[in-house]
């Protein structure tokens, strides 16, 4: 089988588990050389297995090439590093996966420190009691939602595209999420759902973001495309708060659809929001797969 992306380089972000995890190891799959980018060195909480020492341990298992890189994307000197540390160690950087996302409450613990092993106790809502989450979620909180999907991903995307543009080509690839679009336009006789406004609220800037940087990058052969899941995918970040859904997809089948999306040709394919099923069966628009 002709793997497909032979001698590319990627960074692939919040790789330790869940969606990342899966992409990193589709696109080694694939041939590329993979940076895999998270916190989590030590599992600190039961309900979120998975390092990033362990997804370069399946991908090396496979045959493929890949290096833990551990980094706080709050942290702008992190950001920094870790791009030097991926091409230093794979080469020029080619695609480039933006999946950390704030999430699950609570932080790893540092380098050094005792693992927490210990399921965490839920966390108590924030605000009063009785209060809606727009009002009961701390500023701090919304803030640390655009810290890690927006304003990291604008970041990073700066550092790597001298390299596509030297390469000629590349591919950026914003993981979203149908929480950009929720709750939608009112009035809202059935509130049953909630809303999640620093999620949400992130996921709808990184959309804006995708589109910006498509449009600036589309004389260079880069391609910039925000994919979503089309169903829920019971990933350990979704699972620690629900697990109810009527019907769900497998992080396998999105990863799939991410390697799909780091070949379109930026011609074609550029500056949009995609669900993930339509990437796999090219129903959005015609795909031009390089």
């Amino acid at each position: 089988m002709t793997r497909r992306l032979v001698g590319r380089a990627a960074i692939v972000t919040g790789a330790s588990r869940g969606l990342g995890r899966s992409i990193a190891l589709a696109l080694a799959a694939e041939g590329a050389a993979v940076a895999v980018v998270g916190r989590t060195e030590q599992v600190w909480d039961d309900r979120l297995p998975g390092t990033i020492g362990e997804t370069v341990a399946e991908i090396e298992a496979a045959g493929g090439r890949a290096i833990a890189i551990r980094a706080d994307l709050t942290n702008r000197d992190d950001i920094a590093l870790l791009v030097d540390a991926a091409r230093d160690a794979l080469g020029p950087i080619t695609i480039l996966v933006n999946n950390a996302a704030f999430t699950a409450p609570g932080r790893p613990p540092l380098p050094g420190a005792e693992p927490r092993v210990k399921a965490a106790k839920a966390a108590p809502a924030a605000g009063k009691p009785g209060w809606p989450p727009f009002f009961g979620t701390p500023l701090h909180a919304f803030r640390r939602h655009f810290d890690i999907a927006v304003f990291a991903t604008y970041e990073l995307m700066q550092l790597v595209c001298p390299d596509m543009i030297d390469a000629g080509g590349g591919s950026i690839i914003n993981i979203s999420s149908v929480a950009s679009r929720i709750p939608g336009d009112g009035p809202y006789p059935d509130r049953g759902g909630g809303v999640l406004p620093g999620y949400g609220g992130s996921k709808a800037a990184l959309e804006h973001l995708t589109q910006c940087a498509a449009f600036d990058l589309a004389g260079h052969n880069i391609a910039v495309n925000a994919l979503s899941p089309s169903k829920p995918i019971l990933t350990p970040g979704l699972a620690y708060y629900a697990r109810e859904f009527d019907d769900t997809a497998a992080a396998d089948e999105f990863a799939q659809a991410a390697v799909n999306l780091a070949m379109v040709d930026a011609a074609v394919v550029t500056g949009r929001t995609i669900g993930h099923s339509e990437v796999l069966d090219g129903s959005y628009r015609p795909f031009s797969l390089a």
